[in-house]
């Protein structure tokens, strides 16, 4: 009986310093210099510095506003291959909800704004390759090979998450639980914050503006019983009470600049390296000059080899996309192309906001929508809303404007000239008065619709484009892929090695087995 009790005794002690041990060891294996976890507002940040697509890069391109016209600074050819998605940042945004709820409980306002950028980000992964993992998607180990929803079915999700998200921002609002940090685009925004009630009310217009967005994508699907898409547009648009709109400029999502440490890519910094080797698309600045548009004296200054006054709308000329790229930058150099607006876009830092959504295009796609007749309302006059935002955006009034132009080559030294610019006689112009709700009338809100996406927005002028060929985009060798625009990306080559089997599954009953930059998705079919 003693010796069985030493035995229990010693395998006790072991048992004790066994877990000591651990104990210790845990604590000694956890670096108390990297955290275990982020706050909610920080991830918050975090997502919302991943939402705009800044100008000055690829989508300037593909949308056909800027060109490169110097080789060495790259060409003007359409991409090739594949997509860069945006799993890891939904990634975050799931953290983002997880912090938020061991906080404050699962209902808060990190969730409702979590529910818009799962709708964001997904549909804007699905209009780059097509169908994707969704509802199986971001469940970490539990689920590594996650099967693809459909286009379709990603939409559906997404317009959900929307109608959720407006639906808790209301209740939100209404009990006034509205604490949230990390906010930079209207709470904690520099030039004009907001409170904690201000901005849920500014998210939930965002929210709503940008289902208006899908919903138009959804265009050559209005058929379509199970997606409602003309119900769900007319009901967003009357009912204000249950799903406020933005109301004018100030309620943009849009990325604002500053001087000390976001600087607008194009500044005054950078002059010598890209303004010189830079020029206005054709497709951009062609059609605002032949409108007799003001803001073509904004974004470009004139082209003065071909002869004319700076201020004769013939002075504003731009290169094709399609053209080769040391031809173009020969027509550069003698002065029979524009380049973009020396004082808009390199006499400062800060030059002007990046739309995420806005409120011109939100004008624009009611316009759309009731000119196809998906509700009732007046379309023109969304149609004029919307191009009077824009002009305000460029600084153009009705009346006297001074416009701005270099002298020389030399940067700062710039001349100036009163321009009279009148809305009615911009309206009256044949090709910008409101033909009606046919198809005319619809191919110039499209056009308008255009303009206003000028080096903001991302994609979404080329994803306009490739939903209903407005405005006509040029091509030629210049822009690669033997002339043809392309009309997807390739899914990224991780998904084949990751994924073989669902990823196999998904190209095959989309485009036949072939991941190709020229395949038709479900959603322009």
């Amino acid at each position: 009986m003693k010796k069985l009790s030493y035995i229990i005794l010693i395998a006790v002690t072991i048992a004790v310093i066994n877990t000591g041990c651990k104990k210790k060891f845990d604590e000694y294996a956890t670096n108390p210099n990297n955290p275990q976890s982020v706050p909610a507002y920080l991830l918050l940040r975090q997502v919302e510095n991943d939402l705009p697509v800044l100008p000055g890069g690829d989508a300037d391109k593909f949308c056909q506003f800027t060109l490169s016209s110097y080789t060495y600074y790259g060409t003007n050819e359409y991409w090739t291959g594949a997509a860069g998605l945006n799993y890891g940042t939904l990634r975050n945004v799931v953290a983002m909800e997880n912090e938020a709820a061991k906080a404050s409980g699962a209902n808060n306002p990190y969730s409702a704004i979590a529910k818009f950028f799962k709708a964001y980000f997904f549909t804007q992964m699905s209009l780059k390759v097509g169908d994707l993992p969704m509802s199986e998607a971001l469940k970490g180990l539990d689920n590594q090979t996650p099967k693809y929803d459909t286009q379709k079915d990603i939409f559906k999700q997404s317009l959900q998450l929307l109608e959720d998200a407006n639906t808790q921002m209301a209740a939100l609002i209404s009990a006034a639980n509205n604490s949230i940090l990390g906010d930079f685009f209207y709470k904690e925004n520099t030039a004009n914050p907001k409170d904690g009630l201000q901005t849920l009310r500014q998210w939930q217009k965002v929210v709503n503006t940008y289902k208006l967005r899908l919903l138009i994508h959804l265009s050559k699907k209005e058929t379509d019983a199970d997606l409602n898409i003309k119900q769900k547009f007319s009901e967003t648009i009357s009912n204000p009470a249950k799903y406020p709109l933005m109301n004018d400029m100030n309620d943009n999502l849009e990325y604002v600049y500053n001087v000390a440490y976001n600087k607008y890519p194009n500044n005054k910094d950078n002059y010598g390296n890209d303004a010189l080797r830079l020029c206005v698309a054709a497709t951009w600045l062609n059609n605002l000059s032949a409108l007799n548009d003001l803001r073509a004296m904004k974004v470009a200054d004139p082209a003065r080899g071909l002869g004319f006054s700076d201020t004769s709308f013939k002075s504003f000329v731009g290169a094709s996309n399609g053209e080769d790229v040391g031809t173009m930058g020969g027509k550069v150099v003698a002065g029979l192309y524009s380049p973009i607006g020396r004082k808009r876009y390199y006499d400062g830092y800060t030059a002007e906001n990046t739309f995420i959504i806005s409120y011109p295009e939100m004008c624009f796609n009611i316009a759309e929508g009731i000119n196809r007749g998906w509700a009732t309302g007046n379309a023109e006059d969304w149609y004029q809303k919307g191009i009077k935002a824009m002009f305000g955006f460029y600084g153009i009034a009705d009346g006297s404007n001074t416009v701005s132009f270099l002298k020389t080559a030399a940067p700062g030294d710039y001349i100036n000239y009163n321009i009279n610019f009148s809305y009615t006689d911009y309206f009256s112009q044949p090709a910008v008065k409101y033909a009606g709700n046919n198809t005319a009338g619809l191919n110039q809100i499209l056009l308008q619709k255009y303009l206003a996406y000028g080096r903001n927005s991302g994609f979404e002028a080329y994803y306009q484009w490739r939903r209903t060929g407005v405005p006509a985009f040029l091509t030629g060798p210049g822009i690669g892929n033997s002339g043809v625009i392309p009309l997807r990306w390739q899914y990224p080559s991780s998904e084949l090695s990751t994924n073989k089997d669902n990823y196999t599954k998904a190209v095959q009953s989309q485009y036949s087995g072939n991941d190709n930059i020229n395949s038709k998705m479900w959603i322009i079919q």
